[in-house]
């Protein structure tokens, strides 16, 4: 083996290796930008706090009507207001 081959592979080596090196910290940058949350997340409510909500959601009835005379004219209209009884009244 000559020396201008030997000369000629280890410039080849080095340029795979510079190649591998300038990889390898491509891919350490594109890690760290996509390791990055995408939004902030929300402060997260404290149990009392939490607990405190869902209570007071189960305090609501939203199906719950106060009035039933308009419930049964919005609903039913004319044939609630036939078939209403006295006492119903």
């Amino acid at each position: 083996m000559d020396k201008a081959k030997r000369l000629e592979m280890i410039k080849a080596a080095a340029k795979r290796i510079e190649f591998k090196k300038r990889q390898a910290a491509n891919a350490a940058t594109l890690r760290r930008w996509t390791d990055e949350p995408e939004r902030k997340s929300r402060a997260k409510k404290t149990e009392d706090e939490y607990t405190d909500s869902v209570l007071d959601k189960l305090d609501e009835n939203f199906n719950h009507w106060t009035d039933g005379a308009k419930y049964a004219d919005t609903h039913y209209g004319a044939v609630a207001r036939n078939t209403l009884r006295e006492w119903d009244e």
